[in-house]
């Protein structure tokens, strides 16, 4: 079976078709930033985008995501001309309001934030807390990955002016 995964192509195992994206991406494919939480679809630390679309990864069985465009945290990230690391946005913003304590959600919290602010790039408050609200956060950072999650928005809508 073929994924794309941050743009690039994985060949992995079609022996077992129903297990979860998530111990593919970690444990087969060893991109470890997207975490294990409750295992349920629950808790959100385990979210990826899929076709632009954030999912729990999970609960997500391969056959799911097979010919769809996978993307996790560590796609987030580009390269300058010189090679040198950019960070996306969202990376920017949630370093700046010093977001991550224990940081085990946090790849998730990005990937909802950015699921949220490419459909709606100037969120209100609201808009924010709502789509934020099925993230959870063990250290109750809410008050900083709201902040941040708007800081996140402005410096989005300055890259695309």
């Amino acid at each position: 079976m073929n994924l794309t995964i941050n743009q690039q192509d994985f060949s992995v195992s079609d022996e077992d078709t129903t297990r979860p994206l998530l111990w593919v991406l970690r444990d087969e494919l060893g991109l470890s930033a997207t975490k294990f939480g409750c295992g349920a679809g629950i808790c959100g630390s385990c979210s990826v985008q899929v076709d632009g679309v954030t999912m729990r990864s999970c609960v997500t069985p391969l056959v799911a995501v097979e010919g769809k465009s996978i993307r996790t945290v560590e796609g987030l990230a580009t390269e300058n001309e010189v090679g040198e690391e950019v960070l996306h946005p969202v990376q920017e913003a949630f370093i700046k309001h010093q977001v991550p304590q224990c940081a085990w959600c946090m790849s998730g919290q990005m990937m909802t934030a950015l699921s949220l602010i490419e459909k709606n790039n100037d969120p209100s408050e609201e808009e924010i807390v709502n789509a934020m609200s099925n993230n959870y956060c063990r250290c109750g950072c809410y008050v900083r990955i709201k902040t941040a999650v708007k800081e996140a928005a402005t410096l989005m809508q300055e890259q695309e002016a």
